[in-house]
């Protein structure tokens, strides 16, 4: 069965963002990721991995203005430079956390904007650059527009020719199946025609975005498909619980490693 990942930023909110990483392992994770680690110093993160025996198996590069609205950068023409100061910002919590994979988020955008199209190609082609001469991966996922309306990277064929056409072994596809479902369906196909330039999975339940086990999507067999697939990747949680965390962790007994 895959490793599966804690989403630290959507599950386990009834503690600190420092203290769910103690609460993750306590729950049987051996792997966590989140969408931002900056709230806390690098250092202190490391910390609460190395204490709990946890790999960090992804994070975002940061974002632009969160609380302002903004959903990242990459595709925001007159960015490049704060994007540039990102990337070494990310990779400063990489080093210390041990992540294998970054995902840069495009930002707010028209598709259909040469000047957004432009921009982020070219922030696509630094990033990947520049986390290649760390040994690590960068990642991109197309994001449905009913969760974020008026995202760049909304389309998964989209994503395939910017990985295709940009040429760097390391860029390669953030494939959420919630996502998937949500903008072409076809899940299990997309996979695995997709599999050789997937870089990480992530999960949740369709239509409600919980816990992966019911609704429109058949979990026991896509993680099956996934292992027959040869995956050696982890598989993100994430979703939303429905109530607590912990009462939400039945779906991952049949699944736990021994």
């Amino acid at each position: 069965m895959p490793v599966f990942a804690a989403n630290l930023t959507m599950m386990f909110n009834e503690w600190s963002f420092l203290d769910r990483f103690d609460a993750a392992a306590a729950a049987g994770f051996t792997a966590v990721e989140c969408l931002f680690p900056y709230e806390a110093p690098p250092e202190a993160v490391a910390e609460r991995l190395a204490r709990n025996e946890l790999q960090q198996a992804l994070f975002n590069l940061p974002p632009g203005d969160w609380a302002a609205g903004e959903r990242g950068i990459a595709a925001l023409p007159g960015r490049f430079d704060q994007m540039k100061a990102d990337v070494e910002r990310a990779l400063d919590y990489a080093e210390a956390t041990g992540v294998k994979r970054l995902h840069l988020m495009a930002g707010l955008a028209d598709p259909a904007d040469a000047a957004a199209t432009i921009a982020y190609r070219r922030s696509a082609a630094y990033a990947a650059e520049r986390l290649a001469d760390k040994g690590l991966d960068l990642v991109i996922e197309p994001i449905n527009g009913r969760n974020m309306p008026g995202y760049f990277l909304n389309d998964f064929g989209s994503a395939e020719r910017v990985i295709s056409e940009l040429g760097h072994a390391n860029l390669k596809l953030q494939f959420d199946i919630y996502h998937r479902q949500i903008i072409h369906g076809d899940v299990t196909m997309a996979l695995r025609r997709l599999m050789p330039i997937i870089g990480h999975i992530q999960i949740a339940s369709v239509p409600s975005r919980h816990e992966p086990d019911g609704e429109e999507l058949n979990y026991p067999f896509l993680f099956g498909e996934i292992d027959r697939l040869g995956y050696s990747g982890f598989v993100g949680c994430e979703y939303t619980p429905r109530g607590s965390t912990l009462d939400g962790l039945g779906w991952l007994k049949p699944f736990a490693r021994s």
